[in-house]
């Protein structure tokens, strides 16, 4: 055999080596980063996952708003990226309990019975004003003793939240998307899908309540969104007792 010859077929067998490290190399990256995905999500190959579709309550019949229906896509494609299967259902037909399923709750107090049962349990610390009459706090969120008013289309605040039941290693985590408007869901299920890697780098399969403002939604629909802060101690810590009043307090 020729030096050349030999030359060409030792470039060859370089060349093999190279392309087969480098294949091996971005399919174990990939493999771990799917891993650590399906971690965070709580959503292991062909595992189950619910989606919970909250109701417009602007309309007169049970309709879903359309940015809830974007917001729900989102997730969707989530999950399907993970591998894992997906049953959607209305707010008031979940029959179940928390933990056994991967469930994505989408929607504020005001229109998904779900999230009522959810924050009551696990987000003492959260208070959301429903009240459909029209009013400076009308569907103000109060954090502790912070509170955040709407300013529909200018300033809006949604709680991004994943959570867990209990000490249990194998509870599936629920995430809860509550926002001033529908349209401040799909912000939220778009900030998770943006950020879920640096998410999970952060918390790992903690707990957490992020607080997100979506800015000037009316030009910029759910694309700008800022995190104002990590909120989870002030959420899931019951709020203080009303100071009493004189009447109350004082005895004749």
């Amino acid at each position: 055999m020729s030096d050349d010859v030999r030359n060409i077929v030792l470039g060859v067998i370089a060349a093999g080596i190279s392309a087969a490290l480098g294949w091996f190399t971005r399919t174990y990256l990939s493999r771990r980063r799917l891993r650590r995905k399906q971690a965070f999500f709580g959503l292991p190959e062909s595992s189950e996952s619910l989606l919970v579709v909250n109701r417009d309550p602007a309309a007169t019949e049970p309709a879903v708003h359309r940015f809830d229906v974007f917001a729900l896509l989102e997730l969707a494609a989530l999950i399907k990226d993970c591998g894992a299967h997906m049953q959607v259902v209305t707010q008031d037909m979940v029959a179940q309990g928390f933990g056994e399923r991967t469930e994505f709750c989408v929607g504020g107090p005001g229109s998904n019975r779900r999230m009522v049962a959810h924050m009551a349990a696990m987000l003492p610390g959260v208070r959301v004003n429903v009240d459909p009459e029209p009013g400076p706090d009308r569907g103000a969120f109060q954090i502790g003793g912070e509170r955040y008013r709407l300013e529909a289309g200018t300033t809006e605040y949604v709680l991004l939240a994943r959570l867990t039941a209990g000490d249990r290693r194998e509870a599936r985590p629920a995430f809860l998307f509550c926002g001033q408007r529908a349209i401040t869901n799909q912000a939220a299920t778009r900030y998770l899908a943006r950020h879920h890697e640096k998410l999970a780098r952060k918390h790992g399969t903690s707990s957490f309540v992020l607080l997100l403002k979506v800015v000037n939604s009316q030009a910029y629909g759910p694309d700008v969104v800022e995190l104002v802060g990590d909120v989870t101690r002030a959420a899931t810590s019951p709020l203080p007792a009303p100071a009493p009043t004189a009447r109350n307090s004082h005895r004749a």
